[in-house]
């Protein structure tokens, strides 16, 4: 059986298939298309002759993102609210992106204000209905949209959490009027109080949602015509995946979809080589991405705010458009490959924000880019092999690279090309290293108790630099760091959330009884999707805070123990995340249910690999390939003749010392004099700055 995990990345788009039978991967690493599909399907045509082989394509893309920032193929769309609601979307919160900037301005709305539509009725916090809808309101608004060309509908009432009659209605309303669009209300997109989120959820959902589902049918249909008809799941920004039908219907779960893919991966390895606590560090051609995995488990935040700006790995509230649903919580920074060094008007060397991205991409890949940027510092310093990237199937040109720093920064700083290069190094460094402080160090965490694990195409050049920066002892560099994400795509689950409103104390919030419901909504909702997703797991949280406070804090649910354990558990947390707990009354704010139904996935095992456990486990000598080359590179701030040589010659139970470098189809590693290596049996790299020679 064949496993094909596809990640769509701003730079390269990265192609993964796993053989179940050898357990071998075959990779692919091609620039990103303007249209997606196209590129995915160039990428899989190879495989139509194997089609009834393949068990499972999935994939994240960028094309919810990428709409989003660039306010490109979004949906005309209409919202309907109740009468004196009109502008909650641009109201919003207090919340200001530049709290000293006078000229600050809100992001423009996705709906614009002559395409709101007010109706009186009105439903209260409890659910009871205080007004009913106007009818003769209803049927001029609904005129009014038939006859304004829009392809989606968003309906979004107040309080319609507690009771959706008003919501149904109306849309129930304007489909048997004729609208053949998509329509969302609200309560269905996310079931939970405070009418800003909620709506802003829903008005995502249904700006993106005609768009991708016109991709994903494209791309269904594509691949139906070169005879690849397995399921093709699609990643969610929480790490779960979702089938096309669900991801055309909901694409607001989809948004960080890329990012996540990177995590799970992580969590997965993290088992494999039982290191249960680990810091992600993902490092591509436009960003970089830190996380953490505690205990096996990623962290999972439940808003955000998508095509929202950030500052130094911080998200900025307020600058982007707030979206209630799970994702995997990360810290992002424009520190990619293809990151720009420039020289601002004070004649300070600075690196990013913006990106080359693939076209025309760093100087040194020849295709007209003029920028200097992180790649070509590296490729000047001999970090990277300029005639090994994609194997060698994509050479780089120095002589362009070193051109465009020395043009560009080091004259106008004073300093030779190699200093430029060494200075854009220490900086894009620091700037990762702050990502990691993020979700580490100001959570609460040392990173000095966790291990590293680093990926994307560049994110084993920099793994070392970083891990001595935080002191972090232990690094894991995955076999195809530059496809790892890819990768990640495979071991999701489906998954569906499902949530129900509460809003009383502790004591009386009849918990049992929320939780049944929920089961039900969950099964019946699974069973009309497709049977075989009947049978699934649940994970049961509720949300929980202290009464009076504003925001709270999701934990896991169980009836042993009753209500005092539960409240046992919400103290603990809370102290956990904010230093104290309190005596107050807890209040119980929404039950949640998370479906899970397990699908099938590839398996890393030493199975039908030519492995040597005793060599694994005994082997205390450094060992080299034969065919071991060679050259100076800029390592832990000086330079050094260090071996190069390839990933694919080195065996489970290989042992090295650096200072080395270790190259692959999508990656190299660049490991500094401190640090030793040993090839694990799932063939990962596995670093440590132990001195002892026996001991790692």
């Amino acid at each position: 059986m064949l496993y094909i995990g596809i990640d769509v990345g701003g730079t390269f788009t990265d192609v993964l298939v796993f053989d179940d039978e050898t357990k071998n991967f075959a990779v692919n690493k091609v620039l990103t298309t303007k249209r997606i599909e196209e590129g995915i399907v160039d990428a899989l045509r190879n495989y139509s002759k194997r089609s009834n082989e393949v068990g499972l394509i999935s994939h994240s893309t960028t094309v919810a993102t990428n709409a989003l920032l660039t306010h490109t193929g979004l949906a005309h769309t209409a919202l309907i609210t109740n009468e004196g609601f009109r502008d909650v979307l641009e109201i919003g919160r207090q919340r200001r992106a530049e709290l000293y900037d006078l000229e600050n301005k809100r992001p423009v709305p996705l709906v614009r204000r002559r395409d709101r539509f007010t109706l009186n009725g009105r439903i209260l916090s409890d659910g009871s209905e205080e007004q009913p809808l106007s009818k003769s309101q209803l049927r001029k608004m609904t005129r009014l949209i038939l006859e304004g060309g829009y392809e989606s509908v968003v309906v979004a009432f107040l309080n319609s959490y507690a009771n959706q009659k008003h919501e149904i209605e109306v849309s129930h309303f304007i489909k048997n009027a004729g609208f053949g669009g998509h329509i969302d209300i609200s309560s269905e997109v996310s079931r939970e109080y405070r009418e800003y989120e909620r709506f802003s959820t829903a008005v995502v959902n249904a700006c993106l949602s005609p768009l991708v589902s016109s991709y994903l049918a494209n791309l269904s249909s594509m691949l139906k015509k070169e005879k690849l008809k397995a399921p093709i799941y699609v990643m969610n920004s929480d790490g779960s995946a979702s089938t096309i039908r669900n991801s055309a219907k909901y694409p607001v779960l989809m948004i960080e979809s890329g990012p996540a893919a990177g995590v799970l991966a992580s969590r997965y390895i993290s088992g494999l080589v039982s290191l249960p606590n680990i810091l992600t560090f993902d490092m591509g051609g436009t960003t970089a991405k830190a996380g953490a995995v505690v205990n096996y488990e990623p962290d999972v935040a439940y808003e955000f705010e998508a095509a929202g700006q950030t500052h130094s790995g911080r998200s900025i509230k307020g600058s982007g458009y707030p979206v209630r649903a799970p994702f995997i919580d990360l810290a992002e920074v424009s520190a990619g490959g293809g990151t720009i060094a420039w020289v601002d008007d004070a004649g300070a060397l600075k690196v990013g924000p913006k990106s080359a991205g693939s076209d025309p991409g760093p100087a040194v890949y020849g295709k007209g880019g003029k920028e200097p940027t992180v790649t070509d510092a590296n490729v000047v310093l001999g970090r990277i092999n300029p005639d090994f990237l994609l194997g060698g199937a994509m050479r780089l040109d120095r002589n362009l690279g070193f051109d465009s720093l020395r043009t560009k920064i080091a004259e106008r700083l004073g300093m030779n090309v190699q200093e430029a290069a060494q200075g854009i190094i220490r900086i894009v460094n620091n700037t990762m290293a702050r990502a990691i402080s993020i979700v580490s160090v100001e959570r609460g965490r040392d990173p000095r108790d966790f291990s590293l694990i680093a990926f994307g195409g560049a994110g084993p050049i920099h793994a070392c630099d970083l891990a001595e920066e935080l002191e972090i002892s232990r690094i894991v560099l995955p076999e195809h760091a530059g496809l790892f994400s890819a990768y990640g795509l495979l071991t999701a689950d489906l998954e569906r959330n499902f949530v129900l409103p509460v809003m009383k104390d502790l004591s009386n919030a009849e918990l049992d009884a929320h939780f049944s419901k929920l089961r039900h909504i969950a099964r019946k909702t699974l069973e009309e999707e497709d049977i075989a997703f009947s049978r699934f797991k649940s994970i049961e949280l509720v949300d929980a805070r202290y009464h009076g406070q504003s925001y709270q804090i999701p934990i896991r649910y169980s009836r042993k123990g009753g209500l005092e354990a539960i409240k046992r558990q919400f103290n603990a947390r809370h102290k956990e995340l904010y230093g104290y707990s309190s005596n107050d009354e807890v209040e119980i704010v929404s039950t949640k249910l998370r479906a899970i139904i397990p699908s099938a996935k590839p398996k890393l095992t030493t199975k039908g690999r030519n492995y040597l456990q005793n060599a694994i486990e005994h082997s205390t000598g450094l060992s080299y390939p034969s065919e071991v080359k060679t050259r100076r590179a800029w390592l832990s701030g000086k330079y050094h003749d260090v071996r190069a040589f390839s990933r694919d010659l080195l065996e489970a139970g290989s042992r090295g010392k650096g200072p080395c470098i270790i190259e692959e189809y999508d990656s190299t590693a660049v490991i500094n004099p401190s640090w030793y290596w040993k090839i694990d049996r799932y063939r990962n790299i596995i670093l440590t700055r132990n001195k002892t020679k026996g001991n790692t």
